[in-house]
């Protein structure tokens, strides 16, 4: 069957831009720089409701882009990031919901960062693009669903940096937004994921090509960006699930040299670091993980302007017991905040083995969590 056609897929769908309009740019960051210029990638699915209320905005984690479901070509082999969710009858229903999801300000699969031209010079920006943070990519989302006469959102959804965003969607703008689920995720990286982060950062830049970030006419930082990848992706998993996914089972390489892949988990990450290179900037890596270092929505909640969390937005905390990226204990300390502030909050651990990277793959158990949420969601307001 042709992909385009199966019945429950979004079917073919192309990646859109939008320019933010010259009178709200420069567009000003929260740690005081500002960018002349903004694109904002995104893809949309299903239809806005007359009533403009069936709004559901997806944001995306640290390699992920607007590319949600579907896909982009009759002829794909894979689909979208998280399409076991969103389509039509899945958890996002399209035939019920109006879906956004958009490349991240700081990306590079669309959006403005390092590697867009800097208008003061006609070069990428390189280094010389400002500092962002996680609040700077809620605001400008803000402003697309604005663009697209977007008046109020059901809820907004994300795992892992995407459940940052989502907790900043609920205090920056709570009248505007009816839920949120914030999964996988957590409130503040602890020392060891700033470690882990640092030691990702400091292999692009230890790499020869990276040349100070300036590597876009060159090279550019691979093995760097490759092996950052790689000590990414052993966070993502468990022990459980790499033990059963790959065991001691041999290289299908082999090599001639001792210090070539002996075992097929080696020949897993070198594959990740490998494809990973093929469609990601190194410098986006560098600027997109030191936004999640910095982030503390727990300071950002006491510094943000203050409301009636009875009055919504309503919470929905999916973690995962195998995580030990963002583990199930991160989750409770947002949920006994959340309490604290009167919120109507959910939370549930769902039992898995598959780490950090169980909410893209826990198909039959994230789906009717996510889905149920959003019935209640509709029936109370």
């Amino acid at each position: 069957m042709d992909v385009a056609t199966k019945p429950d897929s979004v079917g073919v769908v192309r990646t859109l831009s939008y320019e933010i309009e010259q009178e709200r740019l420069p567009f000003r960051l929260a740690l005081g720089g500002e960018i002349k210029n903004v694109t904002i990638a995104y893809e949309t699915y299903g239809k806005l409701s007359a009533a403009r209320d069936n709004v559901i905005l997806i944001v995306h984690a640290l390699s992920g882009d607007a590319h949600v479901a579907g896909y982009h070509t009759a002829h794909d082999k894979r689909p979208g990031w998280w399409d076991f969710v969103v389509g039509p009858k899945k958890a996002i229903d399209t035939d019920r919901y109006f879906v956004v999801c958009s490349n991240i300000l700081g990306g590079c699969s669309g959006s403005t960062g390092p590697s867009s031209l800097n208008p003061d010079t006609g070069k990428p920006y390189g280094i010389l693009f400002p500092m962002i943070t996680v609040k700077d990519m809620v605001f400008a989302q803000r402003l697309l669903l604005e663009h697209l006469g977007v008046e109020r959102v059901l809820s907004v959804i994300g795992g892992s940096m995407g459940g940052m965003q989502a907790l900043l969607w609920g205090i920056y703008f709570h009248d505007f937004v009816q839920s949120i689920v914030p999964c996988a995720t957590t409130g503040r990286l602890s020392p060891q994921n700033i470690a882990f982060d640092e030691v990702g950062r400091f292999a692009i830049m230890a790499d020869p090509n990276w040349r100070g970030g300036d590597y876009y006419s060159h090279k550019p930082p691979a093995r760097g960006l490759a092996t950052a990848r790689m000590i990414g992706h052993i966070t993502y998993l468990s022990k459980a699930s790499m033990l059963e996914k790959f065991g001691r089972q041999p290289s299908i390489q082999m090599g001639k040299s001792w210090f070539e892949p002996s075992f097929s988990v080696e020949d897993y990450l070198h594959h990740q670091g490998t494809t990973f290179v093929e469609r990601f900037d190194a410098n986006s890596y560098l600027y997109i993980t030191k936004a999640m270092d910095i982030f503390d929505f727990f300071k950002e909640w006491e510094e943000a302007p203050q409301h009636d969390w009875s009055k919504g937005p309503k919470v929905l905390i999916p973690a995962f017991s195998s995580d030990w990226l963002f583990p199930p204990e991160d989750s409770k300390a947002l949920v006994k905040a959340f309490k604290r502030r009167g919120a109507d909050i959910s939370f549930i651990e769902v039992s898995s083995d598959y780490g950090h990277d169980a909410f893209l793959l826990e198909k039959s158990q994230l789906s009717p969590i996510i889905r149920d949420f959003l019935r209640y969601v509709q029936e109370e307001d």
